[in-house]
């Protein structure tokens, strides 16, 4: 293949893309759900822990791998360990994010829809019962699934420009006005009445609420957040410049992630309990949080359009980043169309979310180990797959990968002292694994 290998124009290009693919979902329409769902403060508490010390951790591996093999996920694994099992890692991160993609693309499809509804004026009204609007969007199957295919369409059609001129240049405009409104509802969340109640719940720790589940919880969403364990990283920073700091742009990556967190609990908690709404309410918090907050600003239904438009953006980075290491998998020889890819990937991925989309409406009677479609779904990648795949990758750089390369692309562009090359060396080959199998083992009730 003669052609040259694409890269970031630059790091900030690089880290506004990778924070983009990593905040999204995660940080904004996740995160506050679960935290609700499982203690609030002490959750919270975790989940910094464990994104600070594994999540970090965890980011700095597949940066490594990713840059050091120059190669999308399956064939960083085939050149760094040729014909062994490794390249099983790479598969597993395909099919995960397949599967992820699958039910993310159906809460993306509801923010496309919320977005729509906003802009055209019919979500802010006299007497709304927001619940019920959540309800009516999610259980209605046509609009379940048009949701579903718009939002698809739109990731085929700017995943088929590519790194530099899609994904690239739409993170670096958008993502800092995500940070400016977020900053706005914040300071409107803080002023409701009762908004102090919701401060103390997300911000002070109660740890007698903490279950083995609950820690699963805190180190499934501090992966799922930062978008580690499928190895999407490893083909994102696969298109890295050599002579950029990978310590330094995965640290600004969690920084942001949990700065934005920090936001979505300071501005989803204080209206949660400031109208009375229940924390645990699940997947439907965000989208019944945020209209209460906005209806009570001047021009409300404006800032709710621009902020749900904002929101739109970020989710799309993310799943852009879960397209791409599809894409890329069968792109990277050369052979096939990226258009073509990008349109095929698409549409399996359309059919593969069909069930988690219905699982709201004609298919919610239908459970899984109890649970509706699109919550199995979520679970087995968030709480079983994300940390298996960590597990897999910590053990790869720490014990199969070339020692030299390791150290080499770790120290590439940066000045840190030799220490902070054995510090992380140590939290990958056993603070990392060994906390991923006491959660696991406490999660089966081994433990």
């Amino acid at each position: 293949m003669g052609t040259k290998r694409e890269q970031w124009s630059s790091k900030l290009g690089f880290i506004l893309a990778t924070a983009g693919a990593a905040i999204g979902l995660g940080a904004i329409w996740k995160f506050p759900y679960v935290a609700g769902m499982n203690g609030g403060g002490a959750f919270f508490l975790m989940f910094i822990v464990f994104t600070v010390v594994i999540g970090l951790s965890m980011l700095i591996s597949e940066f490594v791998i990713g840059r050091g093999a120059k190669k999308e996920a399956i064939s960083a694994y085939k050149k760094l360990a040729p014909n062994s099992f490794w390249v099983w890692v790479g598969r597993l991160g395909v099919i995960g994010c397949f599967l992820l993609l699958s039910f993310y693309s159906v809460v993306g499809g509801w923010v496309l829809l919320y977005s729509g509804l906003a802009v055209s004026d019919n979500i802010i009204h006299e007497g709304a019962d927001y619940g019920q609007l959540f309800g009516q969007v999610t259980s209605t199957p046509w609009m379940g699934l048009l949701g579903l295919a718009l939002f698809l369409l739109i990731n085929i059609v700017v995943l088929s420009f590519g790194i530099k001129n899609g994904i690239e240049k739409a993170s670096k405009y958008l993502m800092p006005l995500l940070f400016v409104f977020f900053i706005v509802l914040v300071f409107r969340s803080l002023t409701l009445e009762g908004a102090m109640e919701g401060v103390r719940f997300f911000l002070k720790p109660d740890f007698s609420s903490i279950t083995g589940e609950s820690v699963l919880y805190a180190l499934g969403q501090s992966f799922f957040s930062l978008a580690v364990g499928f190895s999407c990283m490893v083909t994102y920073s696969s298109y890295l410049d050599k002579k950029e700091s990978i310590p330094s742009a995965a640290s600004s990556v969690v920084f942001m992630n949990i700065f934005v967190s920090l936001l979505a609990g300071l501005a989803i908690f204080p209206v949660v309990f400031s109208f009375g709404l229940e924390p645990a309410e699940g997947p439907g918090l965000l989208f019944m949080v945020l209209p209460a907050a906005f209806s009570q600003m001047p021009f409300g239904s404006v800032f709710l359009s621009l902020f749900l438009l904002l929101f739109l953006f970020a989710t799309l980075t993310s799943s852009f980043s879960l397209l791409e290491i599809i894409i890329s998998a069968f792109t990277e020889d050369g052979k096939r169309s990226r258009k073509k890819v990008a349109l095929v990937s698409g549409m399996v991925v359309f059919l593969a979310g069909i069930p988690a989309a219905l699982s709201f409406g004609v298919l919610q009677d239908v459970l899984i180990f109890g649970q509706s479609i699109f919550d199995a779904t979520d679970y087995l990648v968030s709480n079983i797959m994300l940390p298996l795949g960590s597990l897999l990758i910590a053990l790869f750089i720490t014990y199969r990968m070339d020692q030299h390369l390791v150290a080499s692309e770790f120290q590439a562009g940066n000045t840190l002292s030799p220490s902070w090359f054995t510090t992380w060396t140590f939290l990958m080959r056993w603070v990392v694994p060994l906390t991923i199998i006491i959660v696991f083992i406490n999660m089966i009730g081994l433990f």
